[in-house]
């Protein structure tokens, strides 16, 4: 790629957010745009070299994976085809088969319709934007590196590479066996695998969404509150010890505790993090209960940019002992560097295990109200509203003290409250999070944001 190229990034059209390729099957997701995917990572790599592939349940998956393979394999790089795997499976046969590289299709928690492409480095780790940003340069100029007749890839299947990652992962964890876990998949990549793997941990499991299927018939994608009802009712009428839900690739892990309540996002990351102690890397939107509970075992909170490269990247940096993002995305560098909801459900129910009622291990954690609202919004309105928030929000209020823009802007004030404004990465939205110490503080800075965001919005 010429150095012009790269100095003129800004305008070559992105495909990429915050967590990959994604979009709408048929508008932003063809087939097409796959296979140059496949062509411009190959092409990266320098047509030649080993690229792991698995996709989630979606319907378009195979019309994608196929696609993306047989880019792959006319520049030059031979493939490991996973089948229908979830995402840390990718992470983790990227890193244990020294491969160049991994590729996930999967819009994750996004809807039916949805479909979309992430890739992996070696080490786990997702794409950074300085690689993304040359991936897309290549799809813009098309100038693939084309393998001759007699150098095109091949396709191979590596089955046992799931049987390590069972083993591996099982490994390390040490659970009493005969808990009683409530497991619901919501139909997407885990729904074989995460029940199989908290059975061999010596869990009795109760399924719920665990039949593959990409329309997921029994609930959205997302593990939120309002999807879950179901788990959480089953938790409490079967009289099981924990709920565990994924997202549909299973990057994510969210719980339910044993009286049937959902557990608060910050409060289960707080949790593990003080259970892990260390370095701990999560992100801008994450609670001030994460420093509170750190401090008490002297560990130490690092924030960093929302998205599970920046945590990873991070990890690295300052050789963290574990990361996590509010939303339910965990990484466990003893392990890989991929974010793994399967591992993570595996810890939490190690800590039902070790320390009794999940209900209770969370009611030692402190508790602050706090407020999440999406408001929906063109690409140009983000740009628009971001500006202005950047550069004027903060004098609609008096007691700002610090300013972080690392993603973003968060408005942390003198009481401890803050908010964060920004643009979500995956979606048409902007993200209002906020926190502050009690309810009537954090209406008022809610409404304060909220009104300020949506003055800006196009009429």
């Amino acid at each position: 790629m010429s150095r012009t190229l790269e100095k003129n990034y800004k305008k070559i059209p992105r495909l990429f957010g915050t967590s990959g390729i994604r979009g709408e099957i048929g508008n932003e997701i063809t087939s097409e745009l796959a296979l140059e995917v496949g062509k411009a990572l190959a092409t990266y790599l320098g047509g030649e070299g080993l690229v792991v592939v698995g996709y989630d349940t979606r319907t378009s998956n195979q019309m994608l994976n196929k696609a993306l393979c047989s880019g792959l394999l006319e520049c030059g790089c031979n493939v490991v085809e996973l089948g229908m795997v979830p995402t840390p499976l990718v992470g983790f046969s990227a890193s244990r088969l020294k491969a160049d590289a991994g590729v996930m299709i999967t819009a994750s928690h996004n809807p039916a319709k949805d479909n979309g492409i992430k890739l992996w480095n070696p080490n786990g780790i997702a794409f950074s934007s300085d690689q993304e940003r040359k991936i897309e340069a290549l799809i813009h100029t098309k100038k693939f590196k084309m393998a001759a007749w007699d150098q095109i890839g091949s396709c191979e299947t590596r089955d046992e590479i799931i049987n390590q990652y069972i083993d591996e992962i099982l490994e390390m964890v040490n659970i009493k066996p005969g808990l009683k876990i409530v497991v619901d998949c919501g139909s997407g990549a885990a729904s074989y695998l995460s029940p199989l793997i908290l059975r061999k941990a010596g869990c009795r499991v109760t399924t719920l969404n665990c039949q593959p299927d990409g329309f997921f018939p029994g609930r959205e994608a997302e593990p939120n509150q309002e999807n879950l009802e179901v788990l959480m009712k089953t938790v409490k009428k079967t009289r099981s010890h924990l709920g565990i839900a994924h997202d549909g690739d299973a990057d994510r892990m969210v719980a339910v505790d044993e009286k049937g309540n959902f557990a608060d996002f910050d409060k289960l990351l707080a949790l593990i993090s003080q259970v892990i102690g260390g370095k701990i890397i999560t992100t801008v939107d994450a609670s001030l209960i994460m420093d509170e509970c750190l401090s008490a075992v002297g560990g130490e909170v690092i924030r960093t940019k929302v998205g599970d490269v920046h945590v990873a990247q991070s990890i690295l940096q300052y050789d963290a002992s574990f990361g996590g993002e509010p939303s339910g995305t965990w990484i466990h560098p003893d392990f890989c560097l991929c974010p793994d909801g399967i591992l993570s459900a595996l810890r939490v129910i190690e800590l039902v295990s070790n320390k009794g009622d999940l209900s209770k291990q969370l009611d030692s954690i402190p508790n602050y109200p706090t407020i999440r609202k999406k408001i929906g919004c063109s690409k140009v309105d983000k740009e628009i509203i971001m500006d202005k928030v950047k550069s004027s929000l903060k004098d609609h209020f008096k007691d700002v003290v610090h300013l972080n823009d690392i993603d973003g802007m968060r408005i942390s004030f003198e009481d401890g409250s803050w908010v964060l404004i920004r643009p979500s990465g995956t979606e048409s939205y902007i993200r209002i999070t906020l926190e502050a110490r009690n309810q009537e503080r954090a209406e008022e800075i809610s409404k304060i944001s909220t009104d300020f965001v949506q003055k800006y919005l196009s009429k």
